[in-house]
Formats: C-alpha cells, structure tokens, sequence
C-alpha cells in the first residue's frame, strides 16, 4: 500500500536567500533549507518553499471531558472532540505525550510519497462531522503542539467556527505575534502551560524560552480570549516556593481572576527517575498562590475534590464540584454565586 500525505504550503513563513525558508509559526523562527525540516521535524522545505506535510494527519483522535484539557471555566462537564499530529517545537524532558509529540523519523518526498504512517485520515471536513454526529461542540487542538500544525488547526477551526462549534488550543504558547494573529479570530479558549518561570529551565529541561511564552499570555488574555494556566509541577526543577511564588504574582498581574491548575507529574520520557509530585508540593504550592491573591487555583493528576472544585472567591460558597471528571455545577444562573450574586469569570452558556 502507497503511503501519502497531503501538502499543505505554510501560511506564517518567508522566503530567504539560497532557498532558505524562514518558518513564521513558532518563536524558534526556524531558517530551514531546502530539503530540510523545522525543529517539529512536521514543517519542511520543498523547492524554497515551506510546507506542512502532516495536514490533515491526525494521530489522535478522542472524544474528553472539557475538564481533561484542563479547562474549569469553559462549558464544565461538556465533551470536546480531541486532535492531535505528530510532531513538537519543544522538547520536554517529561513529555507525557512523547510517543507523538517527539516522533520525526519518517521521510516524505516533495509528492507527499511516505515512508511509513504517521497518522490517519482526518481532513478538517472529516473532524467536524465527527464533532456534529457525536453530538459535541467543543473542538481542541491539543496533544502535541498546535503551533506547527496551524494551518490544518486554523482550516478545521475555520469549518467549526461555521458550524456553531467553538475552539480551544491547548498549547505551550510558544507561537509567534503572527501566529496568534492568524488562528485567534477563530479560537475561543486556550490552556497555556506555563512550564517554569526561569530562562534555565526552558532551555535545558524544553529546548525553548521562557519570553514568548510570557508575551504569549499577555496578548491572549489582552485579545480577550479565555485563557486558564497549567502548571506541571516536577519536584526539584519548579516547585521551589520562590518560583512558584514568581508565577503567581505574575499571572496575578494578567489578572487575579486566570484560572492556574497546579498539576502532577510523573515518570516518563527522558526522566525515568524523576519523582511523582507528591500532594503535598500541590498544597503548598496552591497556599502561595492564594496568599498571592489569585482567586482560581485548582489541583490536578491527583484526587482532591476541594482543591479542584470552584468556590466562590466572594462568599465561600461551593459552585461547581469536581470529583475527577465528574462535574456538577450547583447554581441557578451560569457563572452566578446564588449565595452572593457575584459573577464568576469564565465561559458558562452558549
């Protein structure tokens, strides 16, 4: 059987000389040569120009709860349709999802002949049908990182957009302006993995930076997108109180009300050794996040149904209840506090 994949030429690059082509999606602004691929491994150079060559590619496809992204503020308890390709900007050291996220080992010809599958079938038509005939109207583009598959991420949010369906990126933030400025008139909520807060740890535990993850935050959150924060927490690496504290008062400066999911780790990929966030490093870490003043903070990858409910921040009252991925939502009025009328941020209705 003949193995192909569709082409698509890349929206965010520019021609450079001697057949380089400068990729435009990422804050890597990868030069690459003719013949050659970005770090993603997923955006390639044919002929001066660049192309994705995983369009329409999906690796996975699954149907979650919302709250899986995580998103607590976003339609709680409502399903959302999942995708992702192969192929990552960055390169976690804990990656959990490495098997896609890290899988470049594939060549494919300037025809789109392939050697070997690198997903299955799934157009931009194709994933939104499958949103509409199981009865779901939250798309996520999630997985691996939908920045070096933004054409295929902006095409299909485009036809959901169309639909009536809404779109979420789960995402490193690590896109350029540009970037941002080609997919957000279609995005409607994004989870931002803010993974440390100092330069060393991006560049040596993610091959990246920490800057545009930070000018990342601050354009959605001013372009009014929803944004909630996560944060996996690696004992040794970025759970010391001062950084922690760092990005609390950091996120406090976008807004008190950002929602952060403070979650755990656990073995995987390059650090086999590395130690399970204990749920003690969780508490500690969301008491600084409180005395910090951020109103939202919630635990994750660990059952604590009080640190991952939503309270009130007004009145104390108990809005939303989480027991894993069991939600219930205890108010009259979405997104209003029947204890005291205060309105809680978030996207509760369509």
């Amino acid at each position: 059987m003949t193995l192909t994949a569709t082409l698509r030429e890349a929206d965010l690059a520019r021609p450079l000389p001697k057949g380089y082509v400068q990729c435009r999606a990422c804050a890597h602004y990868c030069a690459v040569p003719e013949g050659g691929a970005g770090k993603c491994g997923v955006r390639r150079n044919f002929g001066g120009r660049l192309y994705l060559v995983t369009y329409g590619k999906a690796a996975a496809v699954h149907l979650d709860p919302v709250e899986k992204k995580p998103l607590y503020h976003f339609h709680p308890g409502e399903g959302i349709l999942s995708v992702g390709t192969v192929g990552c900007n960055l390169f976690c050291a804990f990656c959990q999802n490495w098997q896609i996220s890290q899988f470049r080992e594939f060549k494919v010809t300037p025809e789109g002949l392939l050697d070997r599958p690198i997903g299955e079938d799934w157009p931009p038509e194709a994933i939104v049908a499958e949103a509409e005939a199981l009865g779901v109207r939250l798309l996520a583009y999630t997985y691996n990182e939908p920045a070096v598959w933004i054409e295929y991420a902006h095409d299909t949010a485009r036809l959901a957009k169309e639909r009536g369906m809404k779109n979420v990126f789960v995402t490193s933030g690590f896109e350029t302006e540009e970037a941002w400025g080609y997919i957000t008139p279609y995005l409607d909520a994004a989870n931002l993995d803010l993974k440390g807060f100092t330069e060393k740890f991006y560049r040596e535990v993610c091959g990246a930076r920490l800057k545009p993850v930070l000018q990342s935050l601050e354009h959605l959150v001013a372009k009014g997108v929803w944004v909630e924060v996560t944060t996996l927490l690696l004992e040794g690496y970025n759970d010391a109180p001062e950084e922690v504290r760092a990005m609390a008062r950091f996120l406090k400066g976008l807004s008190p009300e950002v929602p952060w999911h403070l979650t755990a780790a656990h073995p995987d990929y390059r650090m086999p050794d590395l130690r399970p966030t204990r749920h003690a490093t969780l508490v500690r870490a969301y008491g600084i996040a409180k005395e910090e003043g951020l109103k939202f903070v919630y635990v994750g990858n660990v059952l604590d149904p009080e640190r991952s409910s939503t309270r009130c921040p007004d009145c104390g009252r108990l809005l939303v209840q989480r027991r894993g991925y069991r939600v219930e939502t205890l108010w009259d009025t979405p997104g209003v506090c029947p204890g005291c009328g205060r309105r809680i941020p978030g996207v509760w209705t369509w």
